[in-house]
């Protein structure tokens, strides 16, 4: 028998889908993803890019406040057993992606821990291949499996991810271990200006460093980055360590002159990526349409829609401007009630 609706990704998006999905009764079949530390070095690991976060402030109905007696009675716990002991300001991101995951399983959703690593979208019902070699068939299909941020590479960079290390500053920039203090923004597209433009309202000092000794942003927002005070462009300069010790976190970060091939470290409590993001979408090369990002292509106006009908695209997989939990919720929350209305219009209930 062909599932009804098949879920690949286990983010915000997936989830969401998830839950609409189960509520409306399409016996939703979600794969979370491998459990492989190769997922996890590149970001990408089951229960998406929160799940490699620490505090998370800005999802709605989560205030700072102790949720230990609330964690430990509604996730179930063979999970909870294995979790880090709770803040108690608030919610961390693996807490929210746990509690997302909980909250759709309750509703019927089942789960398997493997990847997609192929389909054919042209044979209806669709197939989808998982990376242990089964095939599987559906009538929908709603992918949901993200875009993983760009990383230097540095060890020193994935030492001390989270602790000053970041890849959003809309995502953390508030937290109180920037505010007051220097930081610094690598990149020199819009998406770094714009990480160097949020920090400046909580930062001492923005460093935004560039390798180039121009910056690749549109016209508009590079003069926004040149004319903040707060802002110091490092012109023609590379990241050669991230600084900190595990007390502190990160402390600075030694960057080199690629001109006068000259060192310096700067003094920094955070160090932030503006480097741009990957599409998860490799599966996909070839099946659904994609922008030159590689990012799929919503084919209708407001709606979920890809180039293929009744396969549907929700969070960041398809966003490259937004890249929020909320959104990407959003969007999963759309995809199901899409997927469900292609459903019925095929007689599929």
């Amino acid at each position: 028998m062909a599932e009804k609706v098949v879920i690949i990704g286990s983010g915000p998006a997936g989830w969401t889908a998830a839950i609409y999905a189960a509520r409306a009764e399409l016996q939703p079949l979600v794969y979370e993803g491998a459990p492989l530390q190769e997922h996890y070095d590149v970001g990408r690991g089951p229960l998406g890019q929160l799940a490699m976060t620490t505090e998370v402030e800005n999802f709605p109905g989560f205030p700072s406040g102790d949720m230990t007696a609330y964690l430990d009675g509604s996730i179930d716990n063979s999970i909870r057993q294995y979790m880090a002991p709770h803040m108690k300001h608030g919610v961390s991101g693996p807490e929210l992606m746990e509690l997302m995951r909980q909250q759709a399983k309750n509703f019927g959703t089942r789960i398997v821990g493997d990847d997609i690593v192929e389909v054919d979208f042209e044979s209806r019902p669709f197939r989808l291949k998982s990376r242990e070699g089964e095939w599987i068939e559906a009538h929908s299909v709603i992918v949901a499996t993200g875009a993983r941020a760009n990383y230097l590479g540095l060890p020193s960079e994935n030492k001390f991810k989270n602790r000053g290390v970041s890849a959003c500053a809309v995502c953390d920039g508030a937290l109180p271990r920037f505010r007051g203090e220097p930081c610094i923004v690598v990149g020199g597209g819009d998406s770094a200006v714009e990480e160097a433009d949020y920090m400046a309202k909580f930062s001492s000092k923005v460093y935004l460093v560039h390798r180039r000794d121009e910056l690749r942003a549109s016209k508009i927002m590079a003069e926004r980055a040149e004319k903040n005070p707060k802002i110091e462009i490092v012109w023609n300069s590379v990241v050669d360590e991230v600084i900190g010790d595990d007390e502190n976190g990160v402390t600075g970060a030694k960057l080199t002159n690629v001109v006068e091939n000259t060192s310096k470290v700067y003094n920094a409590t955070g160090f932030f990526l503006g480097i741009g993001h990957t599409p998860n979408t490799d599966f996909l090369v070839g099946k659904l349409d994609m922008t030159d990002k590689k990012y799929l292509q919503w084919t209708v106006p407001f709606r979920t829609n890809t180039s293929v009908e009744g396969v549907f695209a929700a969070g960041d997989v398809a966003d490259d401007n937004y890249r929020q939990a909320v959104t990407a919720a959003g969007t999963g929350c759309m995809a199901a009630l899409d997927a469900e209305r292609y459903l019925a219009a095929q007689g599929h209930h």
